[in-house]
């Protein structure tokens, strides 16, 4: 068991996954900045009900800090990591202005293995997506994902636009093989409409720029 900071928001850190996130209600700038100068790390999780402390049990990302963009105004910008999966044990009492949790590892079941061809085929279709998104974007496509289905699977769910709800659930599957399942249920379509828009885009770059037959 551990204790960190809680960082109660309704948005999905995956392991082996980078976030940024803005930093303005006064709290937070105290966690960040306490964090910034102690090991770096919080944990992101959803809140409770009615915004409400989180309940035990409720399973989240260690966030390691990456980067901090300080503002004039005292609100920031940051980058994190996502680390290992964490469930929420109970929250402490603290004298902070933001809440401070024991946390327990939530790591994965052992199981029967994920075939390699499976792994093979969900590193392919990720391979696309970063290549569609990095289209839209008009950055380098640096894919640089994991070849371990456990890891590939949260690499490859950040990534996709699965709603919150969606995205929560898939963080607390202990299967890898379920997990490489479910991506290989859904992504084929997602992709399908993620390379028609980076098509589009790619078109309107150069439209009205490309040679015209005569």
């Amino acid at each position: 068991m551990a204790r960190f900071p809680l960082f109660p928001l309704p948005v999905v850190l995956f392991p082996g996954a980078l976030l940024p996130l803005h930093i303005f209600e006064p709290r937070y700038r105290a966690m960040i900045a306490d964090c910034a100068e102690g090991n770096q790390r919080f944990v992101l999780l959803p809140p409770g009900n009615d915004d409400e402390a989180p309940a035990s049990g409720t399973v989240g990302t260690i966030a390691r800090i990456r980067a901090v963009q300080a503002l004039a105004d005292g609100r920031s910008n940051i980058a994190v990591s996502g680390e290992e999966r964490v469930s929420l044990t109970a929250v402490a009492a603290a004298d902070r202005p933001y809440l401070i949790g024991d946390v327990t590892p939530l790591d994965d079941l052992d199981e029967l293995p994920v075939s390699p061809a499976d792994t093979a085929r969900l590193l392919a279709l990720g391979e696309r997506y970063v290549v569609a998104l990095s289209t839209m974007s008009e950055t380098d496509a640096d894919a640089d994902l994991a070849v371990d289905p456990g890891t590939l699977t949260f690499q490859i769910a950040s990534l996709t636009e699965w709603d919150f709800p969606t995205k929560q659930h898939f963080l607390t599957l202990r299967s890898p093989r379920e997990r490489v399942e479910r991506l290989l249920e859904a992504l084929p379509a997602q992709l399908v409409d993620v390379e028609a828009r980076a098509a589009t885009h790619r078109g309107a770059k150069l439209n009205g720029k490309g040679k015209h037959p005569v």
